[in-house]
């Protein structure tokens, strides 16, 4: 039987199924804006571009390092493959990077904007009213005084406000609210931030870094023929490059021999310039970790090497080459490696392999090494191919190494002729009456590296920015307080004031910030009234 039931009685299984609204391509384009503009997907976009930045420092570069990408393509192509297609030899320019840092960019200004527009609110409204049931309030006091409840509301305004507090007054007490300090500086921190942001993603583009090899007695002009490698910014224009040129008048190296390891420990490199600028020449000493600032670029000493002079001469007695050659260090003595390329004077193109020893002495084996990296005895050798040095292909070609392929040896090696061994000032013969090579001078150079970065300054003014709105930050509170003065019930007249403070978080300084507010407040009173 059935329970008596109303006629109109609906147990709901007739009722549809609840529907969810449907949210659109509005509402979804304002849910993707809010989860993108949160701090907390600004700070998880921070921890990506964080980590998409380690392969920059793993795998070497195109834009600062190309020599090291060919050699990770030379000595493994499959991997060199895989890896390229992830762009990881151009991290910073990758897609995925770009991604990372543009994404983080509009995550970080739609953070910034409305916190912005809030603040600038919050700081022109009055401080809060005062709470109804201050007893409630954790850091709570409350004293009896003598006095009339404007002179005390009067007193309690200009405590609160020498303590550094807005204040709000009214006839029932004083409002006072500070740490505004604090949300100006969070924001000042974020803003700086983003400067960072700009400043690196434009002004990367127009900087530029070269390198140069002067030897000395030799100039470089700041210009893009002149250097040996450059690497432009992507906004790079030649005509930025400022008029300068810089001269090596000698080269001043400072060693001191190690009696424990028997090794020469380097005290200091110290390079005499003259710069000649639009402004005239001056002369300057370039050091290591010590770059010169001329015009706007920062010029760093990286290295230094020796530079024989080498003079060729044809059989006919006709000088056919004769100019310093760099020869670059392979160790720590000095031992270095050059090339010298004869391509015209002669019947045939000649290439020389040498290798130069500053201090030279024989092994037991027969082969020379250097044992100081000072020229107590230079000595140069030598190793001669000739054939064609393909330097008429249009094909760019490394001047400090020699491709031997096609090229016959007639000097060293297999060939029955020793190499040729040159002392300072000595020459020798070229076999089968080719001429005759002469090593006649030893000059010193160094090798510089010129940098142009714009964004130096805005980064380091973005620096200070974001460590100076940390600091105030971390060390900045939020305080509330109020003092609400009421005329008590008792016979004697007395005036009961009670004084409460609010922190936005922990504050362990708070309880101490209310008894001092007390103290100030009772003896300016009692000033008050013995004034009276």
């Amino acid at each position: 039987m059935e329970p008596l039931r109303p006629s109109d009685y609906d147990d709901g299984t007739s009722a549809p199924p609840p529907q969810q609204p449907v949210l659109g391509v509005v509402g979804l384009a304002r849910f993707v804006w809010r989860q993108l503009t949160s701090m907390r997907t600004a700070l998880v976009l921070l921890l990506f571009l964080a980590l998409a930045a380690i392969p920059g420092s793993i795998v070497p570069q195109r834009s600062s390092d190309p020599n090291g990408v060919k050699a990770w393509e030379r000595d493994d192509p499959e991997l060199f493959t895989l890896l390229d297609s992830l762009q990881l030899f151009d991290t910073f320019s990758s897609v995925w990077f770009s991604a990372i840092y543009l994404l983080l960019f509009i995550s970080l200004i739609g953070c910034i904007l409305p916190r912005t527009s809030h603040h600038l609110k919050a700081l022109r409204q009055p401080p809060p009213a005062i709470p109804a049931r201050l007893e409630r309030l954790e850091h709570f006091r409350s004293v009896e005084v003598v006095g009339d409840p404007e002179t005390l509301v009067a007193s309690a305004a200009r405590v609160i406000k020498k303590r550094g507090y807005r204040i709000a007054s009214t006839q029932e007490g004083v409002s006072g609210e500070r740490g505004y300090l604090r949300e100006t500086a969070n924001l000042v921190f974020h803003f700086a931030l983003v400067s960072i942001l700009i400043a690196l993603g434009l002004g990367t583009g127009f900087k530029y870094q070269g390198q140069r090899i002067i030897i000395e007695g030799q100039s470089f002009t700041n210009q893009l023929t002149s250097y040996d490698t450059f690497n432009p910014g992507r906004f790079f224009s030649e005509a930025s490059l400022e008029p300068y040129s810089l001269t090596l008048t000698t080269f001043r190296p400072t060693y001191q021999f190690d009696l424990a390891t028997g090794r020469p420990n380097p005290l200091d490199f110290a390079a005499d310039i003259r710069v000649t600028d639009a402004t005239g020449t001056t002369g300057s000493v370039l050091r290591v970790n010590e770059p010169l600032d001329v015009d706007g670029t920062s010029v760093y000493l990286l290295g230094n090497g020796f530079a024989p002079w080498v003079s060729v001469t044809s059989p006919e007695g006709e000088l056919v080459f004769s100019q310093p050659v760099a020869f670059l260090p392979q160790d720590g003595n000095l031992t270095s490696l050059g090339v010298v390329k004869i391509p015209d004077g002669l019947e045939t193109q000649l290439g020389m392999v040498g290798f130069f020893y500053p201090s030279a002495i024989t092994l037991e084996s027969g082969a020379l090494a250097s044992v100081y990296p000072e020229p107590d005895q230079p000595v140069l050798t030598f190793n001669v191919f000739e054939g064609d040095l393909g330097l008429g292909e249009g094909i760019p070609r490394n001047v400090y190494a020699l491709d031997t392929e096609g090229l016959t040896q007639i000097t060293g090696g297999d060939t029955g002729t020793k190499s040729l061994v040159l002392a300072l000032g000595e020459s020798a013969e070229l076999p089968d009456g080719r001429g005759s090579v002469e090593f006649s001078e030893l000059r010193r150079f160094i090798s510089v590296d010129v940098h142009r970065d714009p964004t130096q300054l805005p980064v380091a003014l973005s620096a200070g920015f974001i460590f100076a709105g940390l600091c105030v930050t971390l060390f900045v509170t939020r305080r509330r307080v109020w003092i609400r003065v009421r005329k008590g019930s008792g016979r004697d007249s007395r005036t009961i004031v009670e004084f409460a403070a609010l922190a936005r978080g922990d504050d362990p300084g708070l309880a101490v910030e209310l008894e001092k507010m007390v103290a100030d407040f009772s003896q300016d009173a009692e000033s008050r009234m013995e004034q009276r």
